[in-house]
C-alpha cells in the first residue's frame, strides 16, 4: 500500500499531527516574528467629521507597527534587567540567548511547518521552551512556566503523533 494512502484508523492520527505541526509552527514563527516587532510615530492631521484635514491645522500622532532587524528585542527590557540581576545566569549567555532567540523562533516555526527534518525540529523546539521555562522559575514566574509547560506538553505529543507524518521533508530525521 502507498504510504500516502491512508487508512481510515490512522485518519484520526494524520489530522491530529497536521494540526499540532500547524499550531507548533505558526506559534514558533509568529512569536519569532514578533521580536522584530516595534511601533514608529507618524504625524498626521486632524480629520474633521467629514473626513477632511481639520480648519486650525491641528496634528495628531499615530502609532503604527512596523517590522524590522533595527527593532530587534528578544526580550523585554523589564525582563532583561531581572535575568541580569540573577546570579545563576552568566551575563554573556543572557546576551547570546537574547540575541538568538527571536531567529531561533523564526527557524524552527518554518522547519515544523514545512515538515524539515520533524522529529529533530520538535525536539529543538522543545528544548528551546525547556530553555525558556529554566529562566522564567528562577524568576519565580510560575504563570509563564505553565505556559510553557503546556507548549511542551504539545510538543510530546506531536513527537508520539510524528509516525503519522505524510508530508515532510527528510521525514525520517
Amino acid at each position: 500500500m502507498l504510504k500516502f494512502l491512508i487508512s481510515p484508523t490512522d485518519l484520526a492520527g494524520v489530522f491530529s499531527y497536521a494540526l499540532l505541526r500547524i499550531w507548533l509552527g505558526m506559534r514558533a514563527l509568529l512569536t519569532g516574528l514578533e521580536k522584530f516587532s516595534g511601533s514608529i510615530i507618524q504625524r498626521q492631521p486632524l480629520l474633521d467629521e467629514f473626513g477632511e484635514p481639520d480648519i486650525t491645522g491641528a496634528m495628531v500622532e499615530i502609532s503604527k507597527k512596523t517590522y524590522g532587524i533595527d527593532h530587534y528585542q528578544g526580550m523585554p527590557d523589564v525582563l532583561l534587567e531581572k535575568f541580569q540581576n540573577e546570579p545563576l545566569i552568566p551575563n554573556w549567555a543572557l546576551n547570546l540567548f537574547e540575541g538568538a532567540l527571536g531567529p531561533f523562533l523564526i527557524l524552527f516555526g518554518i522547519a515544523v511547518l514545512i515538515g524539515f527534518a520533524p522529529r529533530i525540529m520538535l525536539f529543538a523546539q522543545g528544548l528551546l521552551y525547556c530553555s525558556l521555562s529554566l529562566g522564567l522559575i528562577l524568576l519565580n514566574e510560575s504563570g509563564g512556566v505553565a505556559w510553557l509547560g503546556v507548549h511542551v506538553i504539545m510538543v510530546v505529543a506531536a513527537l508520539q503523533l510524528v509516525k503519522y507524518d505524510r508530508f515532510s521533508v527528510l521525514p525520517n530525521l
